[in-house]
């Protein structure tokens, strides 16, 4: 279906919830309400209801069901997201329904939900809107379109299949989205009266007996804290956890892309042959103590169109035919080339050409497969074949499935099971708002491309809001490949806390960009979470479209935490930028090194930092100052200075306390810090050599040595 199709969408209920818990029955003629974390539910006998907040702000948002309620009763109980109190009510328009009004006891997240008790046409006329919420009238939206990698934007039209967040100046907002049948969810604003209503899109002609749809309304001081609160509560009710930084070889170490925008996307060295080519590039990557962690195979490895050839025909080359590995390019197989790479692959994948034997075969849905049977059959293929990560590509295109009440999770759910019990991770490249959201149901859906194809300069506000939208979710977004002589390219991505992948020629490859990002052994060493704008970038830019970029992220040790802030002018000039370190859970006073400049400053306790910057960016290192008085910077050879894979352990108790952690080839790594005067440091394992100090910074530098275990355990004292 094209998104304008998806966009004809009808207000519809939401399904009700199977209930839990304590039962108490309410006043049917006056009504009942509940309260939780500063969240009041009320529905009244008439079917009207109304949420009121006392945090961040004295909010309420109202709406009716437009008949008289009965049945009435308030229930407390748990569920994934936590202890809640909750509304259960009835009403009759075209079909009898259940519905409820949840509130949590320790988190603001309000969840509506609705049951039809019988079979129902969706159609307009069908039943009365829940929730068709009127919603208070702050002057700032952002949403994402439904789009390929739904690009983010403010103020604009709302994408029926994507979230929307509506906020003010002070950074306070409420966030609405579907809270399950993310393909078929579909959600309305009116501009005129500020409802947002939810409904299921047109193109599903029957809503079956017991029918259950939820939506989500979270609110929050901090449009981060608010996108945070709110993924969490999706990924507790999807049943996933946040995908660890480190959780496999493609988010842990440097990888080597042959996709759009790469050196060898559909091209090779004709005297070494595709195999040959990419065997030496691995190789060569080693040789230089950079070694790669794995290998993306793009498009170009499987038969398409009806061609049947790895080159396929027509202006987008057309579908799989095959989704094998070509015997032109793989005489062996593709387990023979992975034999021969020595490192994992990651394989990349299109929709169904019409031309291929595989719609004979199984069971389709546009053009695309729904067939278990298809999925269980690709993905023992890839895992035989030392595949580790499958990559759904088109997803906003001619990979999409029908849309109603089944094919979705035929589709993308047959995969990811499959893969699953394969040990096989998933990526999405391509995706619609809708997909971002299915993958809260798949533990094994790791990454997602946020930007579009090759990344560079005119992608970098892409990447970093639909970062938010995808670490908010609990996946880690990828930028793209790039090359990496490319500087701020690589620094932005290895920040990412996700994939960090370039396509440089054969021999090209800049050794000393990329020790700035990863070990000897290919470890990226990255911040703990995703680099997203800082909370006044929001309203900032959703006020002035040319409000410069000021994003950030940190590492925590265990409440010591350091960050780093990357910013840029987005007026094509020069702009002057602020942020506080406070802000960003640096607490106390703290040192703001400039990485490039190789100076910087105090900022005092609750202060700002200030500085103008260019179209091209500058990049901060943010140190708390301890209570030794001491900031330690960590390893500044490295982007994230402070990152757990250089930096194991930290803390400052009037003493700086540091595991440093090497790779097994690192004989040697070069720690800095500021003091106010020359500090003392010593090493309880491993060694660290003389500190050099520079009175006029008042920034010191120390070689440390690692131990047996590869590790050295330093100590940094004040004078």
């Amino acid at each position: 279906m094209s998104p304008r199709t998806r966009r004809r969408v009808l207000a519809l209920p939401l399904a009700a919830l199977l209930l839990t818990g304590t039962v108490g029955v309410a006043d049917a003629r006056s009504g009942g309400s509940v309260a939780a974390a500063g969240i009041t539910a009320t529905v009244n006998a008439d079917g009207s209801y109304r949420i009121t907040t006392q945090q961040p702000a004295a909010w309420t948002f109202t709406g009716t069901v437009g008949r008289a309620v009965t049945g009435q009763s308030t229930n407390t109980g748990t569920d994934a997201i936590g202890q809640y109190q909750e509304i259960v009510f009835t009403y009759t328009d075209s079909v009898r329904r259940s519905g409820s009004i949840r509130v949590y006891q320790n988190s603001p997240v309000v969840l509506f939900g609705s049951t039809n008790l019988a079979s129902v046409a969706n159609t307009a006329a069908s039943g009365a809107t829940f929730p068709a919420l009127g919603s208070p009238a702050l002057p700032y939206r952002q949403s994402f379109q439904h789009a390929s990698w739904s690009p983010y934007v403010f103020n604009g039209t709302l994408a029926p299949d994507s979230p929307l967040l509506t906020f003010d100046a002070q950074n306070r907002g409420y966030l609405v989205s579907p809270a399950d049948n993310f393909p078929v969810a579909a959600m309305t604003r009116s501009s005129s009266s500020n409802t947002v209503s939810a409904g299921i899109t047109s193109s599903v002609g029957t809503l079956p007996a017991g029918f259950t749809h939820r939506t989500l309304l979270v609110v929050g001081s901090g449009v981060n804290s608010t996108y945070g609160t709110w993924g969490s509560a999706l990924l507790a009710l999807g049943g996933k956890r946040p995908v660890a930084n480190d959780a496999n070889a493609t988010l842990n170490k440097l990888g080597y892309w042959t996709d759009n925008g790469a050196t060898y996307y559909y091209k090779y060295d004709t005297a070494r042959g595709y195999a040959g080519t990419l065997d030496a590039v691995v190789k060569d990557f080693a040789a230089k103590g950079t070694p790669v962690g794995y290998l993306q195979l793009d498009s170009w490895w499987y038969p398409k169109g009806s061609s049947n050839s790895w080159q396929g025909n027509g202006t987008d080359r057309g579908g799989e035919y095959t989704y094998r590995a070509a015997p032109a390019l793989f005489p062996n197989g593709l387990a023979a080339f992975k034999q021969q790479v020595g490192v994992p692959l990651v394989t990349h994948a299109r929709w169904i050409d019409p031309a291929s034997p595989y719609r004979q075969q199984y069971s389709m849905s546009g053009d695309v497969v729904k067939d278990a049977a298809f999925w269980n059959s690709a993905m023992d293929y890839l895992a035989s074949a030392g595949v580790v990560t499958y990559e759904q590509d088109w997803l906003s295109a001619k990979a999409q499935p029908k849309y109603n009440l089944t094919d979705p999770d035929g589709y993308l759910g047959n995969m990811a099971r499959a893969a699953a019990a394969k040990g096989i991770t998933m990526q999405y490249c391509m995706a619609l708002p809708w997909n971002n959201l299915q993958s809260t149901l798949y533990p094994n859906l790791e990454t997602t491309r946020v930007s579009g194809d090759r990344f560079e300069r005119g992608k970098w506000d892409a990447f970093l809001f639909g970062s938010r939208f995808a670490s908010a979710l609990g996946v880690q977004p990828w930028a793209d490949v790039f090359m990496s002589t490319e500087t701020n390219n690589l620094l932005l991505a290895t920040l990412s806390a996700g994939m960090v992948g370039v396509g440089d020629a054969l021999g090209r490859q800049s050794v000393s960009n990329l020790q700035k990002s990863v070990r000897s052994d290919g470890v990226i060493v990255k911040p703990d979470t995703a680099l997203v704008p800082l909370d006044g970038v929001y309203p900032a830019i959703a006020a002035n479209a040319n409000a410069p970029m000021v994003a950030g992220t940190t590492s925590d040790h265990n409440g010591l935490k350091g960050g780093y802030v990357f910013a840029y002018a987005r007026n094509g000039g020069s702009q002057p930028v602020s942020f506080s370190p406070n802000s960003m859970g640096v607490a106390g006073s703290a040192y703001v090194y400039n990485y490039f400049a190789g100076a910087g400053r105090v900022v005092p306790a609750g202060g700002s930092f200030t500085d103008t910057v260019t179209a091209n960016g500058s990049y901060y290192v943010v140190a708390p100052v301890g209570s030794s008085g001491i900031a330690f910077l960590g390893d500044t050879g490295k982007f994230a200075s402070l990152g757990s894979k250089r930096i194991a352990q930290l803390s400052d108790n009037g003493s700086v306390q540091a595991t440093v952690a090497f790779a097994a080839s690192e004989q040697s790594v070069t720690v800095r810090g500021y003091a106010p005067a020359a500090p003392h440091v010593t090493a309880s394992s491993g060694s660290a050599g003389a500190v050099r100090y520079d009175a006029g910074t008042h920034l010191f530098s120390v070689d440390v040595r690692p131990g047996a275990d590869h590790t050295a355990a330093i100590t940094v004292a004040a004078s």
